[in-house]
């Protein structure tokens, strides 16, 4: 295996003394783990952020072999990091899309939504901007991944926050029923975050 792409970092496990395991997801490989040395040192670490897009260089002799991950840092979200409300979103759809998507299936579809979705979290003045979009994120990976659902209409904030209510219980129950609850957990606290906002 040997790839070469732009991708979105969307979790890394510490794994030794400085390396870590990436999750990588590619607009034609799907999502792809791999091993990057070093991974947790002063020089890669600003690099190894969900939500980060890498131009990754992914390795294997072969393909029962773990990968090996090289990265370079095209753009970087660690400057919304710092302010909670991006913050949650960010480390939620990141948690979320990791925990659910299986490895080298390729859902184009979702890769450019959650490029796109990551930009407006950035970009976006307020939540205001990025809230429908969150949504339809949302509803569009149960569609991905076969739980059905239409493409919902979203007027403002007010209608984006009663879907992703609606939306809680189908991915607590069909995307998220056999992993940790702490990933349901960054949610719950992105969604208290923007009922404030909208009080």
């Amino acid at each position: 295996m040997h790839l070469r792409a732009p991708a979105i970092l969307i979790s890394a496990r510490p794994h030794g003394e400085t390396a870590v395991i990436a999750r990588l997801f590619t607009e034609e490989s799907g999502v792809v783990a791999g091993y990057v040395a070093g991974g947790r040192g002063r020089q890669l670490r600003p690099v190894v952020i969900p939500g980060n897009l890498v131009e990754a260089e992914i390795r294997a002799k072969s393909d029962s072999q773990l990968p090996f991950a090289r990265l370079e840092l095209s753009q970087s979200r660690g400057p919304w990091l710092s302010e909670p409300l991006p913050a949650s979103a960010i480390s939620w759809v990141c948690a979320l899309t990791a925990s659910v998507l299986p490895e080298r299936n390729p859902y184009p579809s979702l890769y450019n939504a959650l490029s796109a979705l990551l930009d407006a979290v950035c970009n976006a003045p307020s939540a205001r901007g990025w809230a429908p979009a969150l949504a339809s994120y949302e509803s569009l990976l149960l569609r991905e991944l076969g739980y059905g659902g239409e493409k919902p209409e979203i007027a403002g904030l007010g209608q984006a926050l009663e879907i992703l209510d609606r939306l809680e219980p189908q991915i607590a129950r069909y995307l998220l029923a056999d992993t940790r609850a702490d990933v349901l957990a960054a949610r719950t606290v992105l969604r208290q975050r923007l009922g404030r906002i909208d009080g």
